[in-house]
């Protein structure tokens, strides 16, 4: 649309905000869509999407498509590369010859926003690593630091619904960024919405100089470093195992194949009806193997026709892993993410160990988010690695990962309880590809001894302690309501910092509160926290007298309110029943007297 056209919404602003998105727009689908809501007159949705705007944040970009400037559509995606490629070139050095590397899912657009994005970039004489079909989000990651690229960006919204899509950043040291290039970056958007006419030109990509497609290479490069942590490969041929497989409608099929090749494993059996992306998602009600047993009702159905007593899933952009196992004819138990964390953990350093007989562990170190199972730091205690916790989200983690290389350590381990797992350092970010495998070759390994991954967790338990856990949320899509209900924990005597002191009217005391949206930890000098602090989120964790230790948070993607809790035991404490009952008992007396899911209008995980 070439010229300014007349609306009249009774507000000026939005008038000339929804003129200049459309003046800039080159969609023609979209510009249907804006005039459909112009005629409608439907002036609270038009607010909505031109006077609110999708904001730069440490995840990148990520929501709903479609038009104006608070969803992902072309035009925003524009302004989003025309303003970080402008602050690539400001802030890193040989921006133009270390070049980005640009990866996309399989959702609607995501090759259309990657192939704007390359062009941006291209345009400003900045070399182009894009992948020439759909790939998992670590390979963003692992290319980085394989090209020494300035960074990646990869078009994905993981495991959201299919209407969303997102736009994810890595810096030059391979991981996600963190502060302060997020706020820096939103700037830069803000400073160059207009689009330059060379910005739309995507046909030009693939014929210029600058351009290189890197699958190929990438896909040999990662199959061949991942070959150098296998350690069974004879034992893995030889396995009577049976591994079914599903990709969730996502990349992984091609990616998990190449890596079980690699391995040594037989070809396992994919779930056919999810093999292949599909931005659809048809199968499944929401494509994220987190969500447990509803997610892998149809993985189960083929494995049980076919005799396979093992499920590996990823989520659609590859990134985390699930997995459940037959206990039963009938019954199957699926892994938490902190089971898994402890798996895992206890095989990479399985492996370290083997492949490095003589070395200490001194100065090796495992990683984990502070919301995550405390069992790597009951490990380090016996084993004598190091163990640190990080904020929520493997940002944190991979750039600690970087830190931690820089001063000669080796982190060979990281996980998050969103079944989020970094086994090495070659990809600073989680990875589902290569902690499948890994978890494949751990079942083979324990065949071999007559145990599987369940007898394994339990030996690891009885080691270094249970450590249980009990994890959820709570639907809120009112984000007022979010605040009333924190703010009234941090004023629960009708005083700032006065949090709750005990649950069931004095049963079980509370020790110890951090809350890292204000910076107050009642366990620290001066009452101040030793983690990062973020205003822009909500999370408090409160330590009870027993052990339990329970951590309210809220979503950086969704509209939800999250509730983490662990009790750990020492290893001579094994009366598991009794620790559920408990653990049960004081997770529901938290969120009825936290939460107040009634009186809030909250909306349950269930419903």
């Amino acid at each position: 649309m070439a010229k300014k056209i007349s609306i009249n919404t009774g507000n000026d602003e939005l008038d000339d905000k929804i003129n200049e998105w459309l003046m800039w727009n080159k969609d023609p689908k979209a510009e249907r869509q804006v005039e459909k809501l112009i005629s409608d007159n439907n002036s609270k949705v038009l607010f909505n999407l031109f006077l609110k705007r999708l904001e730069f944040g440490t995840a990148g970009l990520r929501g709903c498509m479609g038009p104006g400037y608070s969803q992902m559509n072309d035009l925003v995606i524009v302004q989003t590369g025309q303003g970080l490629s402008k602050y690539l070139i400001d802030v890193v050095l040989d921006v133009t010859a270390k070049g980005v590397v640009i990866g996309y899912d399989g959702r609607h657009h995501s090759k259309r926003f990657a192939e704007l994005t390359a062009t941006i970039f291209a345009a400003r004489n900045i070399k182009v690593y894009l992948f020439s079909k759909v790939v998992p989000t670590p390979f963003i990651s692992y290319s980085i630091l394989k090209y020494k690229c300035a960074a990646g960006i990869m078009i994905t919204a993981s495991h959201n619904p299919k209407n969303d899509n997102g736009y994810k950043v890595y810096w030059e040291n391979g991981a996600q960024i963190i502060s302060p290039h997020d706020k820096k970056i939103q700037k830069y958007i803000l400073e160059n919405l207009e689009p330059i006419e060379s910005s739309w030109n995507v046909s030009k990509i693939y014929n210029s100089p600058l351009y290189k497609d890197p699958w190929n290479d990438i896909m040999e490069s990662y199959c061949y470093d991942l070959k150098q942590t296998v350690l069974y490969p004879e034992v893995n041929k030889n396995t009577i195992l049976k591994f079914t497989y599903t990709p969730m409608h996502g990349v992984g099929y091609e990616y998990m194949s190449a890596a079980f090749n690699t391995a040594n494993l037989k070809p396992f059996i994919v779930v056919e009806q999810q093999k292949l992306p599909d931005p659809e998602f048809s199968t499944v009600k929401f494509p994220n193997p987190e969500e447990g047993k509803s997610a892998l009702d149809l993985s189960i159905k083929v494995a049980n026709e076919n005799s396979s007593s093992i499920i590996i899933a990823n989520d659609p952009d590859a990134d985390r892993l699930a997995c459940a196992i037959k206990i039963t004819n009938d019954e199957w138990y699926i892994f938490s993410g902190n089971e898994l964390g402890a798996l895992l953990g206890w095989w990479m350093m399985h492996v370290y160990q083997v492949q490095h007989p003589d070395t200490d562990f001194s100065h090796t170190y495992m990683l984990a988010s502070t919301v995550s199972s405390k069992i790597l730091a009951s490990m380090a205690k016996q084993e004598g690695f190091n163990f640190e916790e990080t904020l929520t989200g493997f940002k944190w983690m991979g750039n600690r990962t970087v830190e931690l290389k820089k001063a000669g350590k080796e982190v060979i381990f990281a996980f998050e309880e969103a079944i989020g797992f970094m086994c090495g350092s070659n990809v600073l970010d989680k990875d589902g590809i290569s902690a499948g495998m890994h978890i494949a070759e751990l079942s083979t390994y324990l065949e071999t001894m007559g145990l599987t991954l369940r007898d394994k967790l339990d030996e690891i338990y009885a080691r270094y302690g249970y450590h249980i856990s009990k994890n959820s949320y709570w639907i809120c899509h009112e984000p007022d309501v979010i605040k009333i209900i924190f703010e009234r924990l941090r004023n629960y005597a009708d005083e700032p910092n006065t949090y709750p002191t005990s649950i069931l009217d004095g049963k079980y005391s509370i020790i110890g509160v951090r809350d890292l949206t204000t910076g107050y930890d009642n366990t620290k000098p001066e009452n101040k926290a030793l983690l990062p602090v973020s205003k822009s989120s909500q999370m408090i964790t409160f330590t009870f007298k027993n052990g339990l230790v329970v951590t309210l948070r809220t979503s950086g993607t969704e509209p939800k309110i999250k509730y983490y809790s662990e009790l750990c035991a020492s290893p001579e404490k094994q009366n598991l029943n009794i620790l559920r009952n408990m653990l049960d008992e004081m997770v529901s007396a938290v969120v009825a007297e936290f939460l107040q899911p009634e009186l809030n209008g909250l909306i349950s995980r269930t419903s």
